[in-house]
């Protein structure tokens, strides 16, 4: 049978009806929604077309079939999307190949049909993306500069994760995960980089990286496509970013908490639910600055941002009025309730990385609070022990941690999966109250025989945890 190679995929000129496969994905139907606005015939499949995202396609008219199949391409398409959860051994990619459709993978067609045409901006790096991505579209927002952009989480101010303006930028979540199962290279590589921001680079996604070198290599390739006039804006504090960028074609700017960088972060305090600091540009104090987000990574992230609508042309005055009014991203930090005086706040987090810093945050936020925190690992990386020793030391904010043990990989071997008993004894060891539970249904049971007013729980994990967050509100408003 043919195959599909990451060679011959194109997108002929005259195209009228697209078809994606996988459309339920949340990039994937925002591009499917970007497209249908354009103009475009839009139809797609998925395994499960269910609530909320088959309400959301029905409302702007495109239909999915349930289910993946030969007879999805009839009548035939012009052009066919291939979504990164399709398989080689698909029913509906098998079809695709012998019937030589064109087609195209998420980010190349997000190139072909969106990026090509403006100045792109790519957020990347391994943590901070999602967030940094948001405050930056907001903020060209809030300057009238009308932007596009894609991001992988919802934005309050716009209520979705894309948005298809009239201005010239484009802002994306550069993802350095795979492709499609014919491109095994990072999705961000097809970006066209004008300007970047890359916020770190640590060991994740064990999946498909081998080792931290693996993706150094693909950071090195994605800066390797920024032009002679182009601009990296680099945490420089990051040993592995400074180590990425060292052969950059274009200018870097550097920015972080040391003082010999382009843009130097210092004297962060929270104040009245902001978060204020300070900014020193080229060894001279340029301004102060607020954000309505808990953590000093959270103004690290503002401060890259900054530097960028710097770039562009933006004042001091108005950046600061757009982080300012920046109403953030669901599933980070979102306080998802308060009920008896309890704070109940969803977060993605889930490297080690991420885990201590997101917590830290809260910690500093919500001081003179109990904070609790329950933790469930579901990434393909987490639930691997390549981080069982490095999420030791990412609750000491934490005064109460359940950690729920995660539903084992499959082909990986006992020994090299996660554990949530032993990283509640090493927990314990550490001084750190902690509990692993075998379901959600115990932790629910356990929290509301524990809290009390004034408790403040954060539920870290990147899926829907069981609905653990209403759940939860549920709860204590029957106590």
């Amino acid at each position: 049978m043919t195959e599909l190679s990451a060679k011959l995929n194109y997108a002929p000129d005259d195209i009228r009806h697209i078809h994606i496969m996988g459309i339920c994905g949340t990039g994937m139907a925002a591009l499917a929604g970007m497209l249908k606005a354009s103009g475009y015939e839009i139809t797609g499949s998925d395994k499960a077309v269910y609530p909320p995202m088959s309400l959301f396609l029905e409302e702007i008219g495109i239909q999915a079939h349930d289910g993946y199949g030969v007879q999805n391409l009839t009548p035939r398409p012009d052009l066919i999307i291939v979504g990164n959860v399709i398989t080689r051994k698909n029913p509906e990619a098998e079809a695709l190949a012998e019937a030589k459709i064109p087609y195209l993978s998420f980010p190349q067609a997000l190139a072909r049909f969106f990026i090509q045409s403006r100045t792109s901006l790519v957020v990347t790096g391994t943590h901070g993306k999602t967030t940094t991505a948001s405050l930056l579209a907001s903020c060209l927002n809030r300057a009238e500069l009308d932007p596009t952009f894609m991001i992988g989480g919802i934005v309050r101010e716009f209520d979705a994760n894309f948005r298809l303006g009239k201005g010239e930028h484009f802002v994306s979540e550069g993802d350095e995960y795979d492709t499609a199962f014919f491109d095994k290279e990072s999705k961000f590589l097809h970006y066209r980089p004008d300007i970047a921001i890359i916020t770190s680079v640590e060991f994740d996604h064990a999946d498909i990286f081998a080792d931290l070198d693996a993706i150094k290599r693909s950071f090195k390739k994605f800066v390797s496509l920024l032009p002679q006039n182009g601009l990296i804006i680099a945490h420089l504090d990051d040993p592995n970013v400074v180590e990425v960028v060292q052969d950059a074609p274009c200018e870097v700017q550097g920015y972080g908490q040391s003082k010999d960088l382009d843009w130097s972060l210092y004297d962060v305090r929270a104040e009245g639910g902001m978060t204020h600091f300070k900014v020193i540009h080229r060894g001279r104090e340029w301004a102060n600055l607020a954000v309505q987000l808990p953590g000093t990574h959270n103004c690290l992230n503002s401060l890259a941002v900054t530097a960028v609508l710097h770039r562009i042309g933006i004042s001091p005055q108005i950046i600061n009025q757009g982080l300012m009014q920046f109403g953030g991203i669901k599933r980070r930090q979102e306080v998802r309730g308060i009920v008896n005086k309890v704070t109940v706040i969803d977060d993605f987090a889930h490297h080690p990385t991420a885990v201590k810093e997101t917590l830290k945050a809260l910690k500093d936020a919500y001081a003179g609070q109990r904070l609790i925190t329950v933790f469930e690992p579901r990434t393909n990386s987490s639930r691997r022990a390549i981080f069982q020793q490095d999420y030791i030391s990412c609750f000491d904010s934490s005064e109460l941690t359940f950690i729920r043990e995660p539903v084992p990989l499959d082909n990986v071997a006992l020994d090299e999966l996660f554990s949530a008993k032993q990283l509640a004894d090493d927990l314990r060891k550490r001084g750190v109250h902690a509990e692993s539970c075998p379901d959600t249904n115990i932790i629910l049971d356990k929290l509301s025989a524990i809290l009390q007013p004034n408790d403040v729980v954060a539920i870290l994990s990147n899926g829907g945890f069981d609905n653990i967050h209403v759940r939860l509100l549920e709860k204590l408003e029957s106590i």
